[in-house]
């Protein structure tokens, strides 16, 4: 607790003089080595330290036993290309045109991608001395000046978008492919850098070499602070496992995906430990969006909550996510404060003594004061945004729904509400009991709240409308 409260005072004495020091000047090393695993289609309740009864996450389960749960902390947009960009940035989707009403992802056809004018964590980290790697799936533009290699990262492993793009012809049609799948039916390159080195990539193995590469590229740079993004493929669907993991997890396919990305959770904090830089090194934990509920069993579960990817509802954009860092953030805790995955790139240009861009709008927080010293959350409000319209705000325990629209089938109609949905999420997480009528005042603060951040918002071309390039 000594070195956590002297990391807090440097960080008061630094913002208190407008200095821009850097951590490592403190009397202790505290730049601290920065993990991100991320998660694909997780949902808020698939891990068993998140209630659930059947799929067994060990690692997982003593990952939150050795640092902190999470229980409200929220991914920018219930989709997958939104979500990543606004990890990778900072910002909401909407301010990079990171996000569409007409596309919800960026695909194999797309011509757009991050913008350049983006400053990615990995470039900010760069910037501060660390090695920089990205490995599994990137879904932020598959066209070299896109690629991760173009935006801060020296290294990239792993597969450019989604793993159930570029099917070929002669696959099962309709979702016949997902129900037993094979890699031969999803014809996705695996890349090294901006060269694609596997194709159709061999998706059994996937997940296995995703964790070989992360703890080699661990390994290589012990001695240096480093930034590892992890984003997995799966449990997007197609599904699939390596042989290991296969029939192993009474919840079926799914649960054996579950199991062995835990697996891999445990290689990198056991690499950690091994390499004697655990105490070093702060690891995140969480997911892009809520489950694909659509996929029935091959789909996991928003637990307690309603709904989940592609929906504003809680179950689409509140996360399972856990943060570890031996001997600095407290063990066995379980944070109810708010929190998004903007956050962690705030947090951690902080941690590494670097300077938020100041040119720009930054949605993120620095939540650095409230993991080490259990602090409220510096986030008062949480933007739930789909495509390009912001349909829901939270402030506080109050999440008033000016629109909402349900996953992407069956009914899909989008509903506006002359008259917000209230509901108090402190005593309602499951979003059930409208109460709008009861509290005027709320809605009308939360309206005003709206009003104001759109006005910071200024209008940019959408990166997901932008057709390939003809040859």
């Amino acid at each position: 607790m000594r070195r956590v409260a002297r990391v807090l005072l440097f960080l008061a004495l630094a913002a208190a003089s407008g200095l821009h020091t850097t951590l490592a000047q403190a009397d202790e090393p505290a730049r601290p080595n920065i993990v991100v695993v991320f998660c694909d289609d997780l949902g808020y309740g698939d891990l068993g330290c998140f209630g659930h009864p059947t799929i067994r996450t060990p690692h997982l389960d003593r990952m939150a036993a050795e640092g902190t749960k999470l229980t409200q902390f929220y991914s920018a947009a219930p989709v997958c290309t939104p979500s990543r960009a606004a990890l990778m940035t900072g910002r909401l989707p909407i301010r990079s045109g990171m996000c569409s009403d007409k596309r919800r992802v960026l695909f194999p056809d797309s011509g757009g991608g991050i913008p350049a004018a983006e400053v990615t964590l990995a470039e900010a980290l760069r910037d501060e001395g660390y090695a920089t790697a990205c490995v599994g799936k990137w879904h932020l533009g598959h066209l070299p000046q896109f690629l991760p290699t173009a935006n801060g990262f020296e290294s990239y492993f792993g597969i450019p978008y989604s793993n159930d793009m570029d099917r070929i012809a002669e696959a099962p049609k309709g979702r016949d492919a997902f129900w037993e799948p094979e890699s031969r039916f999803f014809n996705v390159p695996l890349m090294r850098n901006a060269e694609v080195i596997e194709r159709p990539a061999e998706q059994t193995t996937i997940t296995r070499r995703y964790t070989e590469e992360a703890t080699r590229f661990i390994k290589a740079h012990r001695d240096e602070p480093f930034f590892l993004y992890m984003p997995h493929s799966m449990p997007h669907v197609p599904l699939f496992r390596s042989g290991e993991f296969a029939h192993t997890s009474r919840r079926g396919l799914y649960g054996d995906v579950i199991e062995e990305i835990d697996w891999s959770v445990g290689q990198i904090l056991t690499t950690l430990k091994e390499l004697g830089i655990a105490e070093n090194t702060i690891v995140w934990f969480t997911s892009d969006n809520g489950p694909w509920l659509t996929f029935k069993d091959h789909g996991g579960s928003a637990g307690p909550l309603k709904d989940g990817k592609g929906t504003t509802w809680e179950g689409g954009m509140r996360e399972p996510s856990l943060v570890w860092w031996p001997g600095t953030i407290p063990a066995g805790r379980v944070s109810a404060e708010l929190g998004t995955t903007m956050d962690i790139y705030a947090t951690s240009i902080a941690l590494a003594g670097g300077r938020l861009p100041e040119d720009r709008v930054i949605d993120g927080v620095d939540l650095t004061a409230c993991l080490l010293a259990e602090t409220p959350s510096p986030r008062e409000q949480v933007m739930y945004y789909r495509g390009t319209r912001l349909m829901a705000v939270r402030r506080g325990p109050w999440k008033a729904h000016f629109m909402t629209q349900e996953s992407y089938t069956g009914n899909n109609k989008l509903v506006s509400h002359d008259r917000p949905l209230l509901y108090n999420l402190e005593i309602d997480p499951g979003e059930q009991w409208d109460v709008a009528a009861e509290h005027p005042e709320v809605v009308e603060a939360i309206r005003q709240a709206a009003e104001a951040h759109q006005a910071t918002v200024e209008p940019v071309p959408s990166q997901l409308e932008i057709p390939l390039p003809q040859l």
